[in-house]
């Protein structure tokens, strides 16, 4: 162990080349950072659990009620232990093979075992208030988040001038303010992490997967190698925006369209500006071009940017989604959903999609019908009334 332990924490590793950890000792200030105050992140990640879990009971789920966020009713499939069996244990959709076995061993009709899965897996589906629940949850977090880094970057030189955040490196002291902020958002984010397999999932469920892991090896790293100027920054960035998408999301739930277009409007603006401006030509300009002015390439400064760059181009696939759904309000007059929304809820659009199909085919197959009934009678009629025309006209001669 003191072999692995001695192997990761070289110095060579962590920072830039002619600093070693003792210079790190020398910061003047109450608090220095020390790579084991990372380990105060997960009992904060256990408290935002718990806070979470109290917060939606007491709090979202009354104003989601409040707002008027309504669930549609699903209907409750019937005992059936074998289709439960291959739900629960083989797949939630089962191909047209397994359907015809299904169909075999149950003793129903294909279109039985077809409404069963349909119904099994939309109750399975997240209803809208633990989706709203979910969303306010964050909202409130973010929004927290964002206003308390602001006011304790504002007065910063480094938030107005990023060269400040090399100056006087290493030694520069961390505020007490600046330490809970890594703390609160790595502790947040473990949470998120911890949280994953029961939260909804969404269509870039692997996306934010990748997102969290790279939010948390960056918030780490930058803390033991003493970037936290540059950290603040990084968090504050991701705040900004990250609010605004979480209101929108609460109003749509609520069915509040108009509230909803109008912050996500808002949050488009913000993220573009954010993301794809601020992001690449203020804090990765600093971390890959203005730091070389300071140290030389190491390991870390490979790494660190590296995470940059992973999240720059996660922003760039967000915001290709935010732009096609820009698109289609824009030219198509429509906002319907969310481009990141529940990855459950297409499949089931998709099948009332389908019921739709089919009951307008039912239909046109009923009025299909009553026309080949009308015509069928009034050809019986024609005849009829054929038939009694010669006979009145047989009538005078038979006289």
């Amino acid at each position: 162990m003191d072999q692995i332990s001695q192997w990761l924490w070289k110095q060579e590793y962590w920072l830039p080349p002619g600093i070693v950890w003792d210079d790190l000792d020398e910061i003047e200030g109450s608090r220095r950072p020390l790579p084991r105050d990372l380990l105060l992140a997960l009992p904060l990640a256990v408290g935002f659990i718990m806070l979470r879990y109290a917060f939606e009971r007491r709090v979202a789920f009354p104003l989601s009620r409040v707002l008027g966020v309504r669930d549609q009713v699903r209907l409750k499939v019937t005992p059936a232990p074998h289709l439960e069996a291959f739900y629960t244990r083989n797949s939630r959709q089962p191909t047209q093979n397994e359907i015809t076995s299904l169909v075999n061993q149950c003793n129903l009709t294909r279109r039985q075992v077809e409404t069963w899965f349909r119904n099994r897996r939309n109750q399975d589906r997240p209803s809208n208030t633990k989706k709203f629940c979910e969303a306010s949850w964050r909202f409130v977090f973010y929004l927290i988040a964002f206003a308390a880094g602001f006011a304790s970057l504002i007065n910063t030189p480094w938030f107005w001038e990023q060269k400040e955040c090399w100056r006087g490196y290493p030694q520069q002291p961390v505020q007490d303010v600046h330490y809970w902020y890594y703390m609160l958002e790595l502790g947040f984010y473990w949470s998120l992490l911890l949280c994953v397999s029961v939260d909804v999932k969404r269509k870039d469920f692997k996306e934010q997967i990748i997102h969290h892991f790279a939010t948390i090896f960056l918030l780490g790293f930058s803390y033991c190698s003493n970037y936290i100027r540059v950290g603040t920054l990084v968090m504050l960035v991701h705040d900004s925006s990250d609010f605004l998408l979480e209101s929108a999301k609460m109003f749509n739930y609520a069915g509040w369209k108009k509230t909803c277009d109008s912050l996500f409007v808002i949050f488009a603006a913000v993220f573009l500006v954010t993301r794809l401006i601020v992001f690449p030509s203020k804090i990765i300009y600093t971390t890959l071009v203005l730091s070389m002015e300071v140290f030389e390439p190491f390991m870390g400064y490979y790494f660190f940017n590296a995470l940059l760059l992973v999240l720059q181009a996660l922003h760039v696939y967000w915001a290709y989604l935010i732009l096609r759904m820009i698109y289609k309000f824009l030219f198509l007059g429509k906002l319907d959903k969310d481009e990141r929304s529940d990855v459950e809820s297409e499949p089931e659009e998709n099948e009332e999609e389908e019921e739709k199909d089919q009951s307008s085919w039912r239909k046109r197959n009923v009025v299909r019908d009553s026309r080949l009934a009308m015509l069928s009678s009034s050809c019986v009629l024609n005849n009829l009334t054929n038939q009694k025309a010669d006979a009145n006209r047989r009538l005078p001669k038979a006289r």
